[in-house]
């Protein structure tokens, strides 16, 4: 039997250490040994296969025992953690949560259990994407401009690889307002980009 710690955050400007952290605390605590950790940055709407999780499900043996911070870790889909806990379940192993304090087994409550919160994950992400269809539309209605200028990366480049030229139209005295025009992008991208390359007029 092992004790295997899962950590899942959803995306690179979230840290999984703060779950790594809980988990330890409760191994010690429990004097338990956590003989593998899994942790991984990935959306939980990505296939399993494509996850580390789906990997280690694979390689689970007769009573281990899988420890996660909560269950929206695992899976926000109630099909897929069905599928997930039916996996462990055929395996006899376990699944445990610190956040709800549950201990998933082969056994009824555990699959009401697990039925009770996949499904509150899923309402939760369906509630989440609803209100963020009604913000999105709500900011349109009101003529907010939403996410980057097309083209922004793209003309900031080509600025970048007339820096030369630049330099020498801004040494002539040539006004910043005429440079941008001459280059087809506004004045906020121009500025920007004499900002990040600290472009100056020679005096």
């Amino acid at each position: 039997m092992s004790y295997i710690a899962y950590c899942r955050v959803s995306t690179s400007h979230q840290n999984e250490i703060n779950q790594h952290f809980a988990i330890q605390q409760f191994a010690d605590k429990n004097n338990i040994h956590i003989d593998r950790w899994v942790e991984e940055k990935i959306s939980s709407s990505k296939k399993l296969k494509k996850r580390k999780l789906g990997e280690l499900l694979d390689e689970l043996k007769d009573g281990d025992i899988l420890i996660t911070t909560e269950i929206s870790r695992i899976s926000r889909s109630i099909t897929e953690l069905f599928n997930i806990l039916e996996t462990c379940l055929k395996k006899n192993c376990q699944v445990w949560t610190l956040k709800e304090n549950y201990r998933l087994g082969n056994d009824i409550q555990s699959k009401v259990l697990a039925f009770c919160f996949g499904l509150t994950a899923e309402l939760s992400k369906q509630l989440l994407q609803q209100r963020t269809k009604e913000t999105m539309a709500r900011l349109k209605a009101e003529g907010r401009i939403l996410g980057r200028p097309i083209g922004h990366k793209s003309k900031e480049l080509k600025l970048s690889k007339n820096k030369t030229k630049i330099q020498r139209l801004l040494n002539k005295k040539i006004p910043k307002a005429q440079i941008a025009r001459i280059f087809n992008v506004n004045k906020t991208t121009f500025y920007r980009f004499l900002k990040r390359y600290n472009i100056k007029e020679e005096e």
